[in-house]
């Protein structure tokens, strides 16, 4: 059962979430291990359907993966080193001062920010490391068209825009004004890249929150009445194009001796 409380927007949609949404680059990974004194255990707050979860796997002896949401934590994919949990972030089943790294993937938005990082300063071992990123409007790179991106910006803006949970104005920022109370890190520059076709891209386009509650206010699929506009942009709609995302990072330390 889903947790009272949180604003759910995926819930209703989330297997197709799952199979829309893009990996996130191996690289950042491999860094964020590197930035780890221990890989004992992660914790991958708001997991969704597990995409972050399963790629700390390869680097940690256990995972963590926690989200309110019992529906997308069923449509999370499996993998034995990950342990899921329908939980809010705010309150997580870990015990004290047992992880080593505490990930938020596209999600920090949603969070109780004040009691999410009581728990996160809880849960991370002495100067151990938070990371949250996200992801706003992506571009595609190599389309015949160089107004698909100017496309892409009205249906975000416009046709959409009334749709978005006030939350996104936090994405379109890059989380630069959200709190952030640790000593921070930099960061390398990641980007997530995925070659997709255009049904994959229109897929992607319908997982978006504000699509589905668009769909639901008016009856109408705004997606799909894009669709037309966005194939003379694109081309052949079984041509690969590159889809990219820069990711904005913030990653941080808990002090080397946290009380408790």
């Amino acid at each position: 059962m889903s947790h009272a409380g949180f604003k759910d927007h995926f819930s209703g949609h989330a297997a197709a979430y799952a199979a829309a949404r893009p990996g996130y680059p191996p690289a950042l990974f491999d860094w964020l291990a590197a930035q780890c004194a221990q890989r004992e255990l992660a914790w991958d707050a708001g997991c969704g359907n597990g995409q972050a979860s399963v790629a700390l796997a390869a680097h940690f002896r256990r995972v963590h993966a926690s989200d309110p949401s019992a529906a997308q934590i069923a449509a999370a994919a499996p993998h034995p080193r990950v342990s899921y949990a329908v939980e809010r972030g705010e309150r997580c089943g870990l015990p004290d001062a047992s992880a080593d790294l505490v990930t938020v993937a596209q999600a920090l938005h949603w969070f109780d920010l004040t009691a999410f990082y009581a728990e996160v300063r809880r849960v991370l071992r002495p100067g151990a490391v938070i990371a949250v990123w996200t992801y706003g409007l992506n571009r595609i790179e190599g389309a015949d068209d160089p107004g698909i991106d100017a496309l892409l910006r009205g249906l975000h803006d416009d046709t959409l825009g009334p749709h978005w949970p006030p939350e996104r104005r936090h994405v379109a920022a890059g989380y630069r004004d959200l709190p952030f109370p640790f000593a921070e890190i930099a960061a390398p520059d990641f980007v997530l890249r995925c070659d997709w076709t255009l049904p994959q891209f229109l897929a992607y386009l319908a997982s978006w929150s504000a699509a589905q509650r668009h769909l639901a206010a008016t009856g109408r699929d705004a997606i799909a009445e894009a669709a037309p506009a966005l194939q003379a942009a694109w081309g052949d709609p079984r041509q690969s194009r590159a889809v990219v995302w820069p990711l904005a990072l913030r990653i941080g330390r808990t002090a080397a001796s946290e009380s408790r």
